[in-house]
């Protein structure tokens, strides 16, 4: 019984390493994809607006916040203890504010690259699936998890033209 068990261990073994050899394996570098590529260029040119457009608002809000703290400073003789309070305690309270602000303008950004990369990464996906059906490739694999793998396996300039005629734009909103 032990040997007909080794037998086939050794069989199912000796298949599956010829199997493994007739499946093609290749790689794609989907990281340089999104950054090269046409809609990976215009998605990074929209975050980037989105993120000048909230950095002059918070700068502005900034100097008007310092703006308002210097002039407390400069009353600070002329006021009572009570209204010097009240000021400072209205100032803080916008303070907090404008840092809850920046705060959510951040979490909002980093919403939409998520959401961006996502979309974009479900429109590569079929063309990933019809490259493999038409060239016969068992595996695509990401660069990223690559230690070495041969440059002749590499398809991410084949997967980027492909992309580039698909794949124009990604809305962000």
């Amino acid at each position: 019984m032990f040997k007909k068990l080794v037998i086939l261990n050794l069989f199912l073994f000796f298949f599956s390493i010829t199997h493994a050899e007739n499946l093609k394996i290749v790689y794609v570098n989907v990281d340089k994809i999104m950054q090269d590529s046409i809609a990976g260029k215009s998605i990074k040119k929209k975050l980037e607006k989105i993120y000048i457009k909230d950095l002059e608002k918070f700068k502005k809000n900034d100097e008007i916040l310092k703006n308002k703290e210097k002039k407390i400073i400069a009353q600070k003789n002329i006021l009572s203890k009570e209204d010097l309070q009240k000021e400072l305690t209205a100032l803080r309270s916008e303070i907090i504010k404008f840092q809850k602000e920046q705060v959510k303008a951040r979490d909002d950004l980093n919403k939409l690259r998520i959401s961006a990369t996502n979309k974009f990464i479900s429109k590569l996906s079929p063309i990933l699936q019809e490259y493999a059906e038409k060239n016969s490739i068992g595996l695509i694999l990401q660069k990223k998890n690559i230690v070495m793998g041969k440059k002749e396996i590499e398809i991410t300039e084949e997967i980027m033209s492909i992309a580039n005629k698909n794949i124009k734009d990604i809305k962000i909103k």
